[in-house]
């Protein structure tokens, strides 16, 4: 299987991995067809992802996925992080093996479920 420099890259030397016992929120997003699961972890200040870090089970392409995702949202805006896809993912890795390429939106799908947690967990103290 051919990776790419950037896949390898992040996968060797993965960014922002581990988990965050005081974030505010958590999501997690598994594809249950190849066993590839993520969690993510936010820090959000003011409408914005200051701090973002994840624990990942799965491939070299998941993990290196995972990675990428979470250095194309930080420090974005809740609104501009829901806008990245697993295409955009996929293009910042310079591609992945066609077998591999729903790893792209492991991140995506997780921070989706992260957004929603903290979404409720604001309502609750409101």
């Amino acid at each position: 299987m051919d990776y790419s420099d950037k896949v390898i890259e992040h996968f060797m030397c993965p960014q922002n991995v581990g988990s965050m016992p005081d974030a505010d929120a958590e999501g997690i997003f598994g594809d249950v067809s190849c066993g590839d699961s993520l969690t993510i972890y936010l820090k959000v200040k003011d409408g914005i992802l200051t701090d973002i870090s994840y624990l990942v089970f799965g491939c070299a392409a998941a993990v290196a996925a995972s990675s990428m995702f979470t250095v194309l949202v930080k420090g974005k805006s809740i609104e501009e992080a829901l806008n990245i896809g697993g295409r955009d993912v996929f293009d910042a890795l310079d591609g992945l093996p066609a077998s591999k390429v729903h790893c792209s939106v492991l991140g995506p799908q997780a921070l989706k479920k992260a957004i929603e947690d903290y979404e409720s967990k604001r309502k609750d103290q409101s």
